[in-house]
């Protein structure tokens, strides 16, 4: 199961008066490694790859906690590939994607 996320907090912290949302950002992530699943994270999402809904959804879970403070309120997006019976599909998909792309030319 792939899930692609992006957690982020709203209704700006005072301290925070540029509107800059990495430090929320990084206590996400950091949770996102620390949960040993594969993983990768660009500028907009965060992926993360496991055998089971509970695994992955339970990261989901800590590291939406990990941005409640820093904000009044956290906004949420998700998307999940579920494919049982697959695994190593994070990195996978992207080579199976590259070698079509290398077809064409």
């Amino acid at each position: 199961m792939l899930v692609a996320f992006s957690v982020a907090p709203s209704g700006a912290a005072a301290d925070n008066p540029d509107g800059s949302v990495h430090d929320a950002v990084a206590a996400a992530v950091k949770v996102v490694r620390d949960s040993g699943l594969p993983h990768r994270t660009t500028s907009m999402f965060t992926e993360i790859e496991g055998e089971t809904w509970d695994e992955v959804m339970d990261v989901v879970k800590r590291a939406t906690e990990a941005v409640l403070p820093f904000g009044s309120r956290v906004s949420l997006v998700l998307k999940a590939d579920i494919r049982p019976g697959r695994s190593g599909e994070i990195d996978g998909k992207i080579e199976r994607l590259e070698a079509a792309i290398s077809d064409l030319e």
